[in-house]
């Protein structure tokens, strides 16, 4: 496990030092939120009006993936395992290149990659192929926010990779949960995505 933990912040003090003015802006924005209100709105928007009532299944358990993945990342995780963000362990602290605030004290799991890539594995999963741009799109997405938290100091490597792998899982049992309902009450599907 020592070893895993020394690999996790060389590898973490590599990708953090990687700073210049561009990229700090544009990982900043990139890790806001609140950024990406428009861009749920417009998504949102997009699947009432294409699905109709099987939108209504569609966002129920997207927000169910996206909800629990937070919960658990930082209402369980996080206080359980208690592994100090890179910016607050103060044997790192002083070589970390951090650009806005910490954040909470503690950072294993990163609730930004398990939100990002619940969202994101999700409708990769119940959308069909002729969607694939708009797959790729959400997948470079998430990954591009998991970075920026390492990039920002506030998670090493390994809390995004962990987080990434509990949203998928998570997103992977709510595509499972939406299909049963497709499967059952066929009548709420306008046409087969």
């Amino acid at each position: 496990m020592e070893t895993l933990e020394k690999m996790d912040q060389e590898l973490f003090l590599y990708l953090n030092d990687q700073h210049n003015p561009f990229w700090d802006a544009v990982m900043s924005f990139v890790s806001n939120k609140y950024v990406w209100i428009p861009f749920y709105l417009l998504l949102i928007a997009y699947l009432v009006y294409r699905y109709r009532r099987q939108s209504m299944a569609m966002l129920g358990l997207a927000i169910a993936a996206v909800g629990l993945a937070d919960f658990i990342a930082s209402g369980i995780f996080k206080p359980y395992f208690a592994r100090l963000r890179p910016c607050h362990d103060p044997d790192l602290s002083v070589t970390v290149n951090f650009i806005q605030g910490c954040g909470g004290q503690f950072g294993f799991m990163s609730s930004h990659a398990s939100t990002a890539f619940a969202l994101a594995v999700f409708f990769n999963l119940i959308l069909s192929d002729r969607y694939t741009i708009f797959k790729i799109v959400l997948v470079v997405w998430a990954v591009v926010v998991s970075y920026s938290r390492i990039y920002l100091g506030v998670h090493y490597p390994g809390d995004t990779m962990a987080g990434a792998l509990l949203g998928s899982f998570l997103a992977y049992v709510c595509a499972l949960g939406y299909w049963i309902l497709v499967k059952k009450y066929p009548q709420m599907v306008r046409q087969k995505p």
